[in-house]
């Protein structure tokens, strides 16, 4: 099993030049090993940007970008009766570069041109777009629903974002292949995908192998991913990263949400959905199988969380509310808003999963990153291995073991329903699932509370709420003068635990 590997290359600046590297002729064998080689190349050489695509698409209002469609007839390998299909992004507007796409069969690795006709055009546009433009990315069909349907399942386009759904899923979160200094002062960079070869899969086949070619100021990269559709999707990663540059904050396997306001947020005025967001917690599964439970905010300001994990077992950004009526939404559908869940292969050693909000006052901003950082500060002419999957799916995604916090809720706790004491904070948090629902009333439940230092704890209690047959813990705490309220609490009856740990910040007002 392949673990998180550190080593060195050499800096040497290759002769190859930039656009011979990229001018892809046709080779008899192709492996990951063969995009490893590309990648290290690279690193070798200067960045040098990719080249915009014409101002003319550049500067499309979005209304007539989106009328360019690609046709789902022309999809690649539809007429062979493929299972797996692919269809094509357009450049323009917000895609602003365009991919190489090769082909990898029986025949050897060969260039796939652009082709005008697999798009339909808004009237007189089309006589405009260069023969030779390119596709800005890829997106992956199969027979998910029914054997006579292709769904969209898997998308790659812009950057190196990414994002993918299980069976009878609605699109929300993001995958990256790499985040680079994400909410840091020195500027997040953002590593893109400019090359990728799909390999053509058997007819019957129920997985797909692509690899991707990454590149940016600081760093290139090889990826090979191994994608299986279904309930859930798993996409299985390995990635070879050659680093040019130091980077301050190494983000791997990075994950990009969503949450505008929820249970636990004020809701914005003049908004009637009671909630909005694309995922509602960060989980974790430390090294020694605790799991972690971090409901997600919308800050006033920009906030770093960071969570010290050695070899994690999983993390990931979840929609654990899965009820219609906590959005009230029949078009977004925000209930069936795909986990994204990161199982690392190998020993990742020491460090922290960070998780990165960022205020937004719109729903259409993704606000919220989570990813790890190993302890290991990343060196120019660093060579790091890694390997995980990502599963994509619904309520399942990850597997339940237990009770969980279901939901969080926040209030002064100096107001009826409160409490009476001036200048604390209520906070409620729910547990459900697991045994919880199955406990008399009378069940010897209790709660382990820590408060960050200089806060004060003065009351808590845990009591059944048969409503949601689960039970609630209730503390009334004074929040430390000159630093965020950082709590952490799980539900226990004798020595035994009943739920995951639930931690939680509130900022300072």
């Amino acid at each position: 099993m392949q673990s998180l590997r550190l080593s060195f290359f050499p800096l040497a600046v290759s002769l190859l030049l930039f656009g011979a590297l990229f001018a892809a002729p046709a080779q008899a064998e192709f492996d990951f090993s063969t995009v490893v080689r590309e990648a290290e190349t690279l690193a070798g050489q200067p960045f040098a940007p990719p080249p915009q695509v014409p101002d003319l698409l550049v500067d499309l209002p979005y209304d007539q970008f989106q009328s360019i469609r690609f046709r789902p007839d022309q999809s690649l390998w539809r007429g062979d009766g493929s299972r797996f299909q692919i269809m094509f992004f357009h450049p323009g507007l917000y895609f602003r570069n365009a991919v190489d796409v090769l082909i990898a069969d029986d025949q050897g690795v060969a260039p796939l041109g652009f082709e005008k006709s697999w798009f339909d055009y808004p009237p007189k546009l089309a006589q405009e777009i260069p023969n030779d433009l390119g596709y800005a990315g890829i997106n992956l069909t199969y027979p998910l629903t029914a054997p006579d349907v292709q769904n969209q399942f898997l998308v790659f386009a812009g950057a190196s974002y990414f994002r993918g759904v299980g069976t009878n899923e609605s699109f929300g979160i993001s995958g990256r292949g790499l985040a680079l200094n994400t909410g840091l002062p020195v500027g997040e960079e953002f590593p893109l995908f400019r090359r990728f070869w799909l390999v053509k899969p058997a007819l019957d086949a129920t997985q797909m192998t692509f690899y991707a070619l990454l590149d940016s100021k600081s760093v290139t990269g090889a990826y090979r991913f191994l994608v299986t559709p279904g309930e859930p999707t798993v996409i299985a990663v390995e990635a070879t990263l050659f680093f040019r540059k130091e980077v301050e904050q190494v983000g791997l396997a990075p994950l990009t949400s969503m949450f505008y306001h929820g249970e636990n947020t004020d809701r914005p005025p003049g908004h009637w959905r009671p909630e909005v967001h694309d995922s509602d917690g960060l989980a974790i599964e430390t090294g020694t199988g605790e799991r972690v439970w971090r409901p997600l905010t919308n800050p006033k300001r920009l906030s770093h969380s960071y969570f010290a994990v050695t070899n994690p077992r999983g993390f990931g950004l979840i929609q654990r509310d899965r009820r219609f009526a906590s959005y009230e939404d029949p078009e977004a559908n925000y209930q069936n808003r795909p986990n994204a869940w990161i199982v690392p292969k190998g020993d990742w050693g020491e460090g922290h999963v960070t998780l990165v909000e960022i205020p937004t006052d719109k729903e259409t901003n993704d606000n919220v990153v989570a990813f790890w950082t190993p302890k290991e500060r990343v060196q120019a002419g660093t060579r790091l291995d890694i390997a995980y999957e990502v599963h994509l799916g619904g309520p399942a995604t990850p597997p339940h073991v237990g009770g969980s916090a279901s939901a969080t809720y926040i209030g002064a706790g100096d107001v009826i329903g409160g409490g009476n004491v001036e200048g604390t904070v209520r906070v409620l948090a729910d547990f459900t699932g697991g045994e919880l629902p199955d406990l008399p009333a009378n069940a010897p439940v209790t709660a382990v509370v820590n408060v960050s230092e200089g806060a004060e704890l003065i009351h808590q209690t845990v009591f059944p709420v048969p409503e949601n047959k689960g039970w609630r813990l209730s503390l009334l705490i004074k929040p430390p003068k000159d630093k965020p309220l950082e709590m952490r609490a799980f539900l226990k009856k004798d020595n035994a635990s009943l739920t995951d740990t639930w931690t939680y910040r509130v900022e300072r007002q």
